[in-house]
């Protein structure tokens, strides 16, 4: 059956309070969680940005949730690093933690001064990032000469269990190339027969293990503040590749936004004041055959999205069995 977790936006909420919200979110009913990992958000109107890993010890040590986080190892961090990093909260935490591998953003990688690659140049460098970290995970000495380098590298405190590394992917044809690799896929919802093609082409070309959705919405008592909300935080996040990923900082991307609407927004945006029409929303994804949907809500303030989905929202998906 389906799990339905929350998203936390570092983009969008000071650690401090996502932190708080993660607590709640698991008290009201939520099974799991992930979280972003980026150095600038997408909008200065969202104005946060914490650093997701010191984070994450924080918020598996207060909850009892699974937690993943979604990273881009190879420019901003070395795969090295990386691999300790998630060897290290799989130590502590076994069985909770999952990391989602992805070739990044210019926002966050062009910090390095390194040049930012072509896509088929950062796909075969997170391929090489993929080798080594699962290398080093399994306990062995790594070195490596290639689009990322590595010497001698030996992690000497291990998971008994290496957490999964997951594929990220929004396009078919990605979807298709990290089943080669990836333990499972996750990707962001979009037309229902465009989700259909990325769990029919991973899983026909191999892929294995769990297949996660993440989800954009923005609810709130009212229609009118629901879409202000999505407008106001989600405005520059409509934009699909290559400018997602290569513009290189949240003044790029609002100056780009200046003319999107509200209902371009909500194109990407599951809007709605209406919780029935949220969950049907959320069903529908569910019976594409998801074992995983994380709740987005893009709005800055999650205390009353967390509390109205937690009582109106993930009993009734329990109820048709989509949710446990």
């Amino acid at each position: 059956m389906t799990v339905f977790g929350f998203h936390a936006s570092h983009e969008q909420v000071h650690p401090r309070a996502l932190l708080d919200a993660a607590g709640r979110a698991e008290r009201v009913g939520f099974r799991a969680a992930m979280s972003s990992d980026h150095f600038s958000p997408w909008s200065a109107r969202q104005g946060h940005s914490g650093f997701a890993w010191s984070w994450l010890g924080a918020a598996l040590q207060a909850t009892s949730l699974p937690f993943g986080v979604v990273s881009a190892p190879g420019q901003r961090y070395h795969p090295a690093v990386l691999a300790q990093a998630i060897g290290t909260l799989g130590a502590m935490f076994p069985d909770r933690f999952w990391v989602a591998l992805g070739s990044g953003e210019a926002s966050n990688e062009h910090i390095t001064g390194d040049r930012w690659p072509r896509k088929d140049v950062r796909n075969a460098r997170l391929r090489e990032c993929v080798d080594v970290i699962r290398a080093l995970l399994a306990g062995e000495e790594v070195s490596h000469d290639g689009l990322v380098t590595v010497d001698r590298a030996r992690l000497w405190t291990l998971p008994q269990t290496p957490p999964p590394l997951i594929g990220a992917a929004v396009s078919v044809q990605t979807a298709r190339w990290c089943a080669d690799w990836a333990d499972g896929l996750i990707t962001v919802a979009g037309p229902e027969e465009h989700l259909k093609r990325m769990i029919g082409t991973y899983r026909d070309a191999g892929g294995r293990g769990k297949v996660a959705l993440q989800v954009h919405l923005s609810w709130a008592p009212d229609e009118d503040t629901a879409r202000h909300v999505a407008h106001e935080q989600w405005r520059s996040n409509v934009f699909g590749p290559p400018m997602s990923w290569d513009w290189e900082s949240a003044e790029h991307f609002d100056a780009a936004a200046r003319h999107v609407t509200a209902d371009d927004v909500a194109k990407v945006v599951n809007v709605s004041a209406d919780l029935g029409r949220h969950i049907e929303w959320l069903r529908s994804y569910a019976d594409l055959g998801f074992d995983e949907i994380y709740l987005h809500h893009v709005g800055q303030r999650q205390d009353e999205f967390i509390a109205a989905f937690g009582e109106s929202v993930l009993p009734k998906l329990a109820e048709v069995g989509s949710w446990s």
